[in-house]
């Protein structure tokens, strides 16, 4: 892989991160996009779109809102697509390769949480400087700072890749050789495996009696809508 793809996919890592908290809110930091983002701008995007399903309802539950860090789902879906495209051959979409390289951007990207921090701790900072700088009437420094807090979350973002991407190479320079053959044979079932645990986290987070009240409740309103129009 070339520096310029490298180079390409490690922006793609930064906006998809930016987008999660600190930035755009497109949706475009969810693995089923940065997934396939990754793999268009390195010139595999099925690899990536493979990754992006295989990751997509694993922490769909688990949202970074308000001081929740949830793990950062959008590296694992960067990260391991960068692996997988780096160690595969061209135009190849072999699912067990994938996987193996699934499994070790997830717990690398668990680093992700560490920087996220970092960044918000720097941000809170900011934050008391900025109530100073509005009490001083300089409001010019304040722009500064907003553009500094978001350098912050791109720097973690970017930290993410660069340890999923340089450790997973290590790693899958040293572990591939002899593992991967553990993962031939099981590939196609692990495939359905990932959704599958997904799907079940998000039912295990849903209040079901409370879901089922509300779209009685909602049911019941627009039956009465209907009648009294």
């Amino acid at each position: 892989m070339d520096f310029l793809g490298c180079l390409f996919v490690a922006g793609v890592a930064v906006v998809c991160g930016l987008d999660r908290t600190a930035a755009l809110q497109l949706m475009i930091s969810r693995p089923i996009v940065a997934g396939p983002l990754a793999g268009f701008v390195l010139g595999a995007p099925l690899v990536g779109l493979q990754v992006g399903l295989l990751t997509e309802l694993l922490w769909l539950c688990r949202i970074p809102v308000g001081a929740s860090i949830p793990p950062d789902d959008t590296q694992v879906a960067v990260g391991a697509t960068f692996l997988a495209v780096s160690v595969l051959p061209p135009d190849s979409l072999q699912i067990s390769v994938i996987i193996f390289c699934l499994l070790i951007a997830m717990p690398l990207a668990k680093c992700g949480q560490l920087f996220d921090r970092m960044a918000r701790r720097a941000n809170d900072t900011l934050s008391r400087r900025a109530g100073r700088s509005v009490q001083s009437g300089n409001l010019g420094a304040v722009d500064r700072m907003h553009l500094v807090g978001l350098g912050h979350f791109a720097l973690a973002s970017l930290l993410t890749f660069i340890v999923v991407a340089s450790a997973g190479s290590v790693l899958c320079a040293i572990l591939m050789p002899s593992l991967i053959i553990l993962l031939e044979q099981p590939a196609p079932w692990m495939q359905l495996v990932f959704p599958l645990v997904g799907a079940a986290m998000i039912l295990a987070s849903i209040n079901v009696s409370r879901v089922m009240t509300l779209f009685s409740a909602s049911f019941a309103s627009a039956l009465l809508m209907l009648w009294l129009l």
